[in-house]
């Protein structure tokens, strides 16, 4: 006679799964997605965006917090630590750079730095004091086939003067590209520092075309502590560059403002004028202050179940810093991006179940949590180029970042998504989301900001974009901006959960197909 107490539990499996003992359970890809549910969005996301994490800025305690959570987040799932320690961190060492000191004197003048003139970090060292006795015009500061601004020149531990961009034309035509479409020259910098690092100028004096303009675009990045990949290395070579406003630039030329003007114009008709050195002393101080500091990428690796597919590998990715603290303010960064971050966890819960239910995913998935995004896409940048698993097994990056708000466009329609960079490289890519969101979600797929042509550059903007441009098809889910975009009123409470459920279903979706198919994605799309 079978046991009571066996037959009560049989009854009970029977009751929960409607299987038999025994009977393999009927799972489908639908009762994963259906785990991805707004309660468990707002949870996680109630952790990201809460003050204790004090904005989750790279190399602070509030992000290394984040970092804790997360890993706590992936563990709590049953996926084990990647490394063989048990470890789900992939470390990264940044050196932060802040501005110690940095002063110009002209005359009995101090100029005021962001309102005066900007100094760039890359072009500074941690102490360095130039007094000089005059500046040497240069043009443009242009050495080309097509024009020469230091030709008969000796800036050898001089001070140079140039103007941003170059020589143009009555006509319109730019002087080094021979059309109305500027040159590089125009556009890079680096160009013309370099080229007065060849010359042996000490310092570069470069006048801004749009000062205000410039300031206002570059103030976070010349005010507060910039953060770079790597440990702390000083320059030790090259000019420094101070960038001039128009006005400042007019009092450094002094009496000889005329001279200039008519310098630049004969350089715009194709001309060389004479020589102009300007009478001017000045002191220009600048010293950086350089500390190391350690950060991490949050790494959830979920095995392929077949033998054949699984050394092949989807990731998935999300930013989870911001930007901090700045003063008494809180950056708290609930939509950029703890939206994102809380999704990918979602879908690696989802993932992770259907692994323990034994259904997959055919190909490994890795869920990565990145830092640094703030910063430059630093941290998706140190992994690929410190990768855990072979890029050329990396079939693609499907990328979420900001997909908690609903921008003005869709205030009407909140069932959308931004969709960018699914066509760039792989036409299956394209046409798998398509797919899946006609059969599963059915929302709106916009791709405004697919545009190569959008002058928001979203594309260039987020951590897929270090995959991309390895050749790794990537996509990115983005739901818009919004006036809290980067300032501490970004907070929890302005979160629609049930629209971020739903993109989080199709992001699911999609990556099931691409880590479940037989073959994988091609690479099929060139770009000129």
């Amino acid at each position: 006679m079978m046991n009571f107490r066996i037959l009560i539990s049989l009854l009970a499996v029977w009751c929960w799964t409607g299987l038999l003992p025994g009977q393999a359970p009927a799972y489908t890809v639908d009762d994963f997605a259906e785990s991805i549910v707004p309660q468990d969005l707002r949870m996680y996301l109630s952790v990201l965006s809460s003050d204790q994490l004090e904005g989750r800025e790279t190399g602070t305690e509030g992000n290394e917090k984040a970092a804790q959570f997360l890993a706590s987040q992936f563990k709590s799932f049953g996926i084990p630590g990647y490394r063989e320690d048990g470890s789900y961190y992939q470390d990264v060492i940044f050196t932060r750079t802040d501005w110690g000191e940095v002063m110009l004197v002209a005359g009995d003048k101090e100029y005021r730095h962001m309102w005066d003139f900007l100094c760039m970090k890359r072009y500074a060292t941690r102490q360095e004091v130039f007094s000089m006795e005059d500046i040497v015009f240069a043009g443009y500061g242009i050495e080309d086939p097509r024009h020469h601004d230091y030709a008969g020149l000796d800036v050898r531990g001089k001070a140079v003067m140039i103007y941003e961009g170059e020589p143009v034309n009555k006509k319109g035509k730019y002087c080094i590209s021979g059309t109305n479409e500027p040159s590089r020259w125009s556009r890079d910098w680096r160009m013309k520092m370099q080229t007065a690092q060849d010359q042996g100028a000490s310092v570069v004096l470069m006048i801004a075309s749009d000062f205000k303009k410039l300031a206002g675009q570059t103030r976070r990045f010349m005010v507060g502590p910039s953060i770079s990949l790597g440990e702390a290395i000083e320059r030790t070579d090259g000019p420094a560059l101070v960038i001039l406003s128009s006005s400042m630039a007019r009092d450094l030329m002094g009496a000889q403002v005329d001279e200039v003007i008519d310098a630049r114009k004969r350089l715009n008709r194709g001309k060389r004028p004479k020589p102009v050195t300007l009478q001017t002393p000045f002191t220009f101080t600048s010293r950086l202050d350089l500390e190391e500091i350690k950060g991490s990428n949050v790494l959830g690796y979920i095995e392929g179940s077949d033998p054949e597919l699984k050394d092949e590998l989807v990731v998935v990715t999300a930013h989870f810093d911001h930007l901090g603290k700045r003063g008494d303010d809180i950056f708290n960064g609930a939509n950029d991006n703890g939206s994102g971050t809380s999704t990918v966890l979602e879908i690696a819960q989802a993932f992770s179940l259907a692994r323990q239910k034994g259904i997959g995913p055919r190909r490994s998935v890795l869920t990565m949590l990145v830092t640094g995004e703030e910063k430059g896409l630093l941290g998706s940048k140190y992994y690929v180029q410190n990768p855990v698993f072979p890029l050329e097994s990396t079939v693609v990056n499907v990328n979420v970042d900001m997909v908690g708000r609903i921008d003005q466009k869709h205030e009407s329609n909140p069932d959308y998504i931004y969709v960018i960079g699914s066509d760039r490289l792989s036409s299956d890519l394209h046409r798998i989301n398509e797919e899946m969101n006609a059969k599963h979600t059915q929302l709106e797929l916009d791709y405004t900001y697919n545009d190569p042509n959008d002058p928001n550059r979203y594309y260039q903007r987020s951590d897929h974009y270090n995959f991309a441009e390895l050749g790794i098809p990537a996509i990115f889910y983005f739901n818009g901006s919004h006036e809290d975009y980067h300032r501490p009123s970004d907070t929890i409470e302005k979160i629609d959960f049930d629209a971020m459920a739903k993109i989080g279903k199709l992001v699911f979706y999609t990556t099931w197909e691409l880590a479940n198919r037989d073959e994988r994605i091609k690479v099929d799309v060139t770009t000129e």
